[in-house]
């Protein structure tokens, strides 16, 4: 009787879950910063740099620089 109003419990959270999300439209993808996702970009690849995330990095240095810009290739930088 305990898994019944368990899972009665668990289908009843998940449904209103969904009912509040519906009315909700995410407008920019999670790693893009504002105004990014939209217009050329048609490969849904970010532009290399801080300025191209949504949230700025503490720490921001030429070898993450050249990381970043490198992506998604398989050779790191040779700093």
């Amino acid at each position: 009787m305990a898994l019944f109003r368990l899972t009665a419990a668990a289908i009843t959270g998940f449904a209103l879950w969904k009912l509040f999300q519906r009315g909700k439209v995410r407008e920019e993808p999670v790693a893009f910063a504002a105004g990014e996702a939209h217009g050329p970009n048609f490969a849904k690849v970010r532009n290399a740099g801080p300025e191209g995330m949504r949230s700025d990095p503490v720490d921001w240095d030429k070898v993450d620089e050249a990381s970043d810009e490198s992506f998604p290739a398989s050779d790191p930088p040779a700093y």
